[in-house]
């Protein structure tokens, strides 16, 4: 009798940890249980005026072990015995600056309260100069350096990050001996070995964001980066040179975290990678499907075997990695900087001065029904070529051709135009932003043969949905699982652990399918295009006015 064998994946969002336990050849749930980061959840250490967000590692210290032990809360001790894995997945770039011994600088006691200490989150743009510099120096340089990330490198990437932190903090210049990943320092903790020069490296974070590709040698050449900034010099030897796909081994966990978890001593620690990656796999993602990851932001995820894309090269994504998904196959990444967030500022945009005059407890209540209510009405509107037009760059532009100091806009209003009209413009926005990538690829000459959609938004919005189904003019499959991040790292540990021999044997074990599909509405896809039309044309102008006034800026700066 085949013995059973349980997973542990484990998904870092951007506001809370989940840890999901199943039975490794069945896919059952024996456990599942959230953590809020309670530091972030306070606002400690962010300012959005300045884009600044970073999260404290003891936030994912108590997360790990919190949401782990409550999903094991109740689960018999023979089960915990048999935990085989666990896998990591992370927001990303989500890069920190460590010590000689791998230790993030915030949990030293002279750092504690140093935002430039801690982990610069995904969506931090304090970097956008020093994106623009690398972007520069790449285009100058003999070899471009930028090419496997579409061509242009953003403020939310590692390297981006790394040196306008060393420009700002001369304390955390001085004592940051490396920088690690999210995803490579959490996995490396529960190993025991944080080694910066040691620890294994995703594949996945190290090709999208921090410019490691084999025809480089691995990472930029020290001669770039000193040229970048001097500050950099010396820093590519203290960090690494080989990469790892997720379906390998870490290491085998700690017996400090064996105990504090209450598993196996023998349990094995899978490599890390990004939520959005492992979420994809966890969404039964395969060759020529489209997976979005739909949340405060989106990250849209395509492979293709790497014997048929050859050596093409897409311009403006967000990188293309073999392996970074699935083993095997090319990993292409897009997304978008902001869907949800969106829609979270415009109830903020109601609610606040609500709660000034009618006191929190009414604003809070009206919260929870505003979004709610707004869908419902919103989805019994007409669409007409006359309706509002909104752009989504409210975070700035991720993909196509990154530029995050773009901004947002609404356009086509008249004193008619309410509440209800005003939000149906911005989910439209955000499905014009999704077709903008999809066109984007098949422009390059990847096909695009399904859409495949996760997360928060594609559970919880059936407007939201059937909008962007309608914009994207194509069928949108729903995955049924609501942690599909962290289905698709119990699906990591699966094989990392040696339960399953490959991703496609554990998926085809543990995938929960799908709950739903949004069918476009010919009519309303038709009015869509020419509304589609307008955002790219209102974009051509926020875009070309935006640059001339960010160039005369640049220039006075630096007279």
């Amino acid at each position: 009798m085949t013995q059973d064998k349980y997973v542990i994946g484990v998904d870092y969002g951007t506001d809370s940890v989940r840890a999901l336990v199943l039975h490794a050849l069945t896919g059952e749930t024996v456990g599942t249980a959230v953590f809020e980061y309670p530091r972030w959840k306070k606002g400690l250490y962010c300012d959005a005026s300045e884009s600044r967000f970073r999260q404290h590692p003891l936030d994912y210290l108590e997360g790990l072990e919190q949401s782990v032990r409550e999903a094991l809360k109740n689960v018999p001790a023979e089960i915990r015995r048999q935990i085989a894995g666990i896998s990591v997945d992370t927001t990303g770039s989500t890069p920190g600056p460590v010590d000689e011994y791998g230790t993030p600088l915030a949990l030293l006691p002279e750092f504690a309260g140093n935002p430039n200490g801690m982990f610069i989150l995904w969506k931090d743009h304090t970097s956008n100069r020093e994106a623009e510099e690398i972007n520069t120096l790449a285009k100058q340089w003999e070899t471009d350096f930028t090419t496997y990330v579409g061509g242009i490198y953003s403020s939310e990437w590692f390297w981006a990050k790394m040196l306008h932190t060393l420009r700002v903090d001369p304390e955390v210049r001085e004592k940051a001996f490396s920088w690690v990943e999210h995803c490579d320092w959490i996995s490396a903790v529960l190993t025991g070995n944080t080694n910066p020069l040691t620890l294994k490296r995703s594949r996945c974070a190290a090709g999208h964001k921090a410019l490691w590709h084999k025809d480089f040698g691995g990472l930029p050449s020290d001669e770039f980066l000193t040229r970048l900034d001097p500050l950099l010099s010396g820093m590519r030897d203290r960090l690494f040179s080989d990469t790892y796909t997720s379906d390998q081994p870490m290491g085998r966990i700690s017996a400090e975290w064996a105990k504090r978890l209450g598993i196996s001593p023998d349990a094995i620690i899978g490599v890390g990678a990004f939520d959005a990656h492992m979420g994809a796999v966890g969404a039964e993602i395969e060759a020529y499907s489209l997976c979005k990851v739909i949340g405060t932001s989106t990250c849209d995820m395509l492979v293709a075997p790497t014997d048929e894309i050859g050596d093409l090269v897409v311009r403006g994504i967000c990188g293309q990695v073999d392996g970074s998904i699935l083993p095997g196959m090319l990993g292409m990444e897009a997304g978008m900087s902001a869907y949800g967030d969106i829609y979270a500022w415009f109830q903020r945009l109601i609610v606040q001065p609500v709660a000034e005059l009618v006191g929190e407890e009414a604003a809070t209540e009206l919260q929870k029904k505003l979004l709610p209510a707004l869908s419902e009405k919103a989805a019994l509107l007409p669409v007409t070529p006359t309706d509002p037009v909104a752009v989504d760059w409210f975070n700035g532009r991720r993909t196509p051709d990154a530029n995050h100091t773009l901004k947002g806009a609404i356009s086509g209003l008249n004193l008619g135009s309410d509440t209800v009209r005003v939000f149906k413009s911005l989910v439209e926005a955000t499905a014009y932003g999704s077709r903008n990538i999809v066109d984007r690829f098949r422009e390059e000459g990847v096909p695009i043969r399904q859409v495949i959609a996760i997360g928060g938004v594609a559970r919880k919005s059936a407007f939201a949905m059937q909008t962007l189904a309608n914009v994207l003019n194509v069928p949108i499959k729903v995955a049924a699982s609501d942690q599909a991040c962290a289905l698709g790292a119990a699906m990591f540990a699966a094989v990392a652990s040696g339960v399953h021999p490959t991703i496609a044997a554990a998926q085809e074990a543990l995938s929960a399918g799908f709950d739903a599909v949004y069918e476009p509405e010919a009519d309303k896809a038709a009015i869509y295009e020419t509304l589609y039309a307008r955002y790219l044309s209102l974009g051509r102008f926020l875009e070309t006015g935006l640059i001339a006034e960010h160039e005369s800026s640049y220039s006075q700066e630096n007279a």
